[in-house]
């Protein structure tokens, strides 16, 4: 089942790109987002100062974007544009 809301984890030092070119994959084969906050919190702080950033995956899905999950309850999608994203709160 889509969720809702999805969320990926990212150091604040990231923002305004992420925020002007949408969320890449960079050098990996996929975005990976997660229902889990905390978990996505935990991510941020691997790369700095964390930022939670929430996506509003039922609009993307609507508006003809892809997402796969794995086993382990991992969201992959290959690009969030900007449009879809929004800081969360923690």
């Amino acid at each position: 089942t889509q969720p809702e809301e999805l969320y990926h984890g990212t150091a604040t030092k990231n923002l305004d790109s992420i925020f002007r070119q949408g969320q890449v994959k960079g050098r990996r084969h996929h975005v990976h987002m997660s229902t889990n906050k905390e978990t996505m919190i935990q991510v941020g702080m691997r790369h700095g100062k964390p930022a939670l950033l929430a996506i509003n995956a039922m609009q993307m899905l609507a508006d003809g974007h892809l997402f796969y999950v794995t086993g382990n309850q991992v969201w992959l999608t290959d690009h969030v544009p900007s449009q879809y994203l929004r800081v969360a709160t923690e």
